[in-house]
């Protein structure tokens, strides 16, 4: 690995782009008024003396001073009967369940005087182990949108609940009695008590009084906006099991990935994160070795020790490829298959003997939602071992249960007026599916229609009625994550509107007296209780798994273990032959194809209306707001499409026809992205998602085709010239560390040999010509700090890049969301970014190595969360006039903020850029109603009492999460024992799925933070500087060795 390396940020930084550095030259991004205020004329006939100017001057002083000696003036309402389990002040946790269609994570709710507020990953949890993602860490801010539908709806009209039961109900008593099609169509269920429900409702159709019914047809379709079908149809195939199989990345030493975006997406993105993260730590030397084959530049490729940049139409040569060289290292019969081009045939080779070297812990997993695709890729993984190893068919994922043909069929017999009744539950086809103008045009056709949507969504608005479903965290629920792995949910506050659960409804419309929680009680007790041995009675058994939110397990339900003579494993050969006879495809020779994925925070789009989620930047792209076409920036300029993106500075707009359809969608220079390919994220363009969703970005679901299988793929694209301009938020060009070197990074080989490698000891020039380290040059008087010294470590090595930190901090803190305009004025709020860098061993003039697949590990990408640092030698606290910013006996760097009086000195001296000013009220600025969820009093009911909502005019930062700190000791005191390490920790550690955050006391030799600490990885950001910062980071190393 090359000792120099060329890390940048972005175009406008790589190109040394003047404008660019002319902005960043600046102390503000925007020029301040001073030209026009002092080019005022009545300037010079004002009457106010030089004396009477200091008169002002200081009165204002002391009356800044007096003000910070008042409090603020509440006005509060006793308790008259007080909940017992309510102490004003202390918050109360709760163990719950997330469930949104496929994605599902056993959670703990923060709770303040019975309003949750914060949620986080429940450690009890031996599936997700307390990982979270930035989506369920947001999940709790649409339980206060005020635009939620309020109570039930027929013809648009609110309605009570009675008259909506009569009005449904006569209809499918009428269905019962004279026969018809019923059909529930819902996303994929975690919940084993909800489809049960379902069932029940189902099963009520088919007999009446005891008699078979007349002709009646009840179904339920299974329909995920995005699809994964194709994997559970070739396992079909393959083994005889329709299921998505529990991937172990923890157990694996070799990891390749085809088009795969595993730790952002795809089947169990939480769980994913959490078992990468232990395969990528450090342990004795070793690490496992990761390959990525891809044509955008993913979450997950970009974590990648080595990145192939192909074309989506490309993936099924290089399965069949890695399949032949397999086949031909091992002395078996070979598959059909297209050549690879030169380019990338070592690629595969490479990728074949890493696999095979590593049989037994190695994994290879494909994105695609093609049937012959994941076949192949099954094959490959009986060859290297995987099954039972790297990947668990038994204890099989249990969240997905989407099946594309039995959409269409349901369009189908919409279209032929043969539904009679359509109940839909957590979907909203008429905006995700391809074909969503054939499905509402079937929707006029159907007698009855019934949304359970919260929302009054695409679907929901042309349904005849709406039963709004409460929120996750107003219910009752259950998950059945994998076999023997289970989960509840509870409800943390009572309903805020008019709103019943989706499963009493059903229950009610089946003729049953008994309510979901009776139901989901009685289905624990016939299916759950009798699988463990802990407990004696059910009582105590449920209140058991109710206060832990996850029960022990002691016996999982018996499955077929696969055999080497079991029919369905030695039918497998069988299938990846015919698998590869019928996969044709060759390199596509169209000028361009498009590949669709998901962005880490909006996902499907069911999150189009989270503000939370909306201003999380990409993690790769760093942009926010909107979603764009990805293309290579060497082909934009060959287009003469703008690359350098800014405040100022806009995207061109062009127009793009996939598949005989067109949208307007602004073009981004991303680097990594495969020559001749663009990328296109879904979950945007909501016409009804809500007041911060709607007009967000263009929809790209109408640009997917459905030919039995959804296919997110497509080579029949054109893309015209520029045809105007837009703006882009983007966060990569803010924040720059003025050309200083910020990742520290080297290579497993050189790590064994030295771990002290790319992280060399920083010396500087002293006065006597002597280079020495940074502390020994030292201008500030040092001080003892016997009690606490606070911490934190973050290792790059594990870090991914993901996210999770910045809403959960953003959740916890206060943190105002500001809009897109605000964003690309470099004006955001968050209190920690994650800066993405990509580096590259080719100079400044030769980029040629990022986008030519044979030298594509020349970029290669690295991802630093920045906080505020907490400064021993803090610059920012030196130059405040007023002591707004001050250093605590625990080593934190403290904001005093009704002292702040905005000078922005401490923004200016601060060397990390992690200080944010107020520039309006967020609170109360109506020009943010639309983006700022406290703008409303439903939506302020999120706000963390403990943390002070900031006015304007006022410097704010990262305190380390003061207020946890100051609750954790309260605790140990009251019991009075020493702070344990790990008792408490800062909302971004909580946050960190792969626990590459890690907050502890520095003085605790025994705590995580001060082992670390003498890691010989461990380095300072910006350690010449001398500010001693007590926040340290671990160089990040990369497994490049070759099979």
């Amino acid at each position: 690995m090359k000792k120099t390396k060329t890390y940048w940020k972005s175009t406008e930084e790589l190109d040394d782009n003047v404008a660019f550095n002319k902005e960043h030259e600046k102390e503000f991004p925007e020029e301040l008024p001073i030209d026009k205020f002092l080019g005022d004329d009545s300037i010079s006939d004002s009457s106010t003396s030089r004396r009477d100017f200091l008169k002002f001057l200081g009165f204002s002083v002391g009356a800044a001073t007096l003000a910070a000696c008042e409090g603020p003036v509440h006005k509060a309402v006793p308790y008259l009967n007080k909940p017992i389990e309510v102490t004003p002040g202390v918050a109360n946790w709760y163990a719950s369940t997330y469930i949104n269609g496929r994605e599902s994570c056993p959670v703990l709710v923060k709770t303040r005087e019975g309003r949750p507020i914060h949620i986080e990953g429940n450690t009890l949890s031996q599936v997700t182990h307390g990982a979270i993602n930035a989506r369920t860490q947001g999940s709790v801010l649409p339980l206060y949108d005020s635009g939620r539908v309020k109570s039930p709806m027929s013809a648009g009209a609110e309605v009570s609940w009675d008259d909506v039961d009569i009005a449904v109900g006569s209809k499918l008593e009428e269905i019962r009695n004279n026969g018809g099609k019923v059909r529930v169509l819902s996303s994929s269920l975690a919940s084993p008590s909800t489809k049960s429900v379902i069932n029940d409702f189902l099963t009520s159709f088919t007999s009446t009084n005891g008699e078979e019914g007349v002709g009646t047809d009840a179904k339920h379709v299974v329909y995920d906006a995005v699809s994964y079908s194709s994997i559970r149809k070739a396992n079909e195939k393959c083994f005889n099991r329709a299921v998505v199989p529990s991937y172990r990345f923890d157990n694996a030493r070799a990891i390749v990935s085809i088009g795969c975006d595993f730790l952002a997406n795809w089947t169990a993105p939480i769980e994913s994160s959490f078992q990468y993260g232990l395969a990528r730590k450090l342990s004795n030397g070793s690490m496992a070795k990761h390959i990525q084959f891809e044509a955008n530049l993913s979450l997950t490729g970009s974590n990648a020790d080595e990145r192939i940049p192909t074309k989506p139409s490309q993936y099924g040569v290089i399965l069949s490829s890695i399949y032949n060289e397999l086949a031909k290292l091992k002395g078996q019969s070979q598959i059909p298959a297209a050549k690879v081009s030169g380019e990338i045939i070592e690629k595969v080779m490479g990728a074949a003997s890493h696999l095979l070297k590593n049989k037994g812990a190695a994994i290879l997993v494909c994105g695609t939602n093609n049937v012959e695709h994941q076949i192949i890729a099954n094959g490959i993984n009986k060859m290297i071992g995987s099954y039972g190893n790297t990947i668990d068919l038994d204890n099989a994922n249990l969240s997905i249960q989407s099946d594309d043909a039995s959409v269409l069929e349901l369009v189908a017999e919409m279209n032929a007026g043969s539904v009679d009744a359509l109940i839909i539950y957590n979907s909203n086809p008429s905006y995700s599916l391809p074909n969503a103008i054939e499905f509402n045009a079937g929707l006029t056709k159907v007698g009855l229609t019934v949304s359970f949507s919260g929302n009054l969504d695409e679907t929901a608005s042309l349904t005849n009625h709406v039963c709004p479903d409460n929120h996750y965290l107003e219910s009752w629920n259950d998950a059945n994550i994998k076999n023997g792995h289970y989960s509840l949910g509870q409800p943390t506050i009572v309903p805020l509107h008019n709103t019943r659960q989706a499963q009493d409804t059903l229950l009610k419309w089946s003729g049953s007296s008994s309510d979901y929680l009776g139901h989901i009680k009685e289905y624990w007790k016939v299916n759950v209780f009798p699988m463990q041995r802990k407990h004696s009675t059910f009582n105590a058994f449920w209140n058991q798994s109710l206060h832990d939110g996850v029960p022990v397990i002691t016996a999982s339900p018996s499955l077929p273990e696969l055999e080497d003579n079991d029919p369905s494993e030695s039918s497998l050969d069988s299938e990846v032959q015919a698998a590869a006879q019928k996969l044709s495809e060759k390199e596509s020779d169209a000028e361009w194809e498009i590949a669709f994925y998901e962005k880490t925070g909006i996902g499907d789009g069911s999150h189009a209306n989270n503000p939370w989620l909306q201003e999380l930047p990409d993690p790769v792209s760093k942009v926010c707001w909107d979603n764009y076409l990805t293309m290579n920036p060497n082909q934009m300029k060959e287009r003469g499409f703008n690359t350098a993106l800014g405040q100022v500075q806009e995207a061109d707009l062009v127009d793009l026809t996939v598949n005989g359809k067109t949208i307007q969608v602004p073009v981004y220079p991303q680097y990594g992205q495969a020559k001749g390919t663009l990328g296109l994220a879904v979950g945007y363009g909501r016409t009804k998602a809500g007041k911060t969703g709607n007009g967000v970005g263009q929809n790209a679901y109408s640009l997917c085709t459905d030919n039995g299988g959804i296919n997110y793929h497509s080579s029949d694209v054109a893309i015209s010239d520029s045809v105007g301009k837009f703006h882009i938020a983007t966060t990569q060009t803010h924040h720059t560390m003025m050309g200083r070197d910020p990742v520290r990074a080297t290579t497993l080989e050189e790590y064994i040999d030295d771990p002290k490698s790319g992280n060399p000891d920083v010396l500087i020039a002293s006065s006597d010509h002597k280079m020495k380290n940074a502390k020994e040059l030292n201008l500030w008087q040092s001080f003892d700090r016997p009690g606490h010294h606070w911490g934190m470590s973050i290792d790059l090595n594990a870090c991914i890049g993901c996210g999770a930190c910045v809403v959960g901090c953003s959740s916890e803190n206060n943190v105002s969301v500001v809009g897109k305009d605000e964003v690309r004025r470099s004006r955001e709020m968050h209190w920690i970014r994650i800066d993405r860098y990509y580096s590259s061993d080719a100079s400044h003039e030769d980029l040629k190595g990022m986008e030519v697949p044979s030298d594509a590990e020349n970029l290669q990408v690295s991802y630093q969360p920045i906080m505020c640092q907490h400064c021993n030698h803090a610059p920012c606290e030196t130059v405040c006039p007023v002591a707004a910013t001050t250093h605590s006996i625990d080593g934190l760097n403290q904001m005093v903020y009704n002292r702040c009086v905005g000078t922005k000195f401490c923004l200016n001296n601060c060397p990390y850029k992690v200080r944010r000013f107020n520039w309006f009220s967020y609170l109360n600025d109506d020009r943010f109603a639309n983006v700022n969820p406290a703008q409303d009093d439903m939506g302020r009911m999120v706000l963390n009492p403990d943390v002070v909502v900031r006015s304007r005019g006022v410097m704010e930062k990262c305190s380390m999460c003061i207020q946890r700190i100051q609750g954790g000791k309260l605790i140990a005191k009251k019991e009075k024992r020493k702070i344990r390490d790990g008792e408490f920790q800062t909302a971004c550690a909580a946050a960190c799925p792969t626990h590459a955050i890690i907050f502890g006391d520095k003085n605790d030799p025994e705590s995580k933070v001060a082992k670390n600490e003498k890691d010989p990885r461990r380095y300072f950001l910006l350690e010449e500087l001398d500010v001693q910062p007590t926040v340290h980071y671990l160089t990040k190393v990369r497994n490049e060795n070759k099979a």
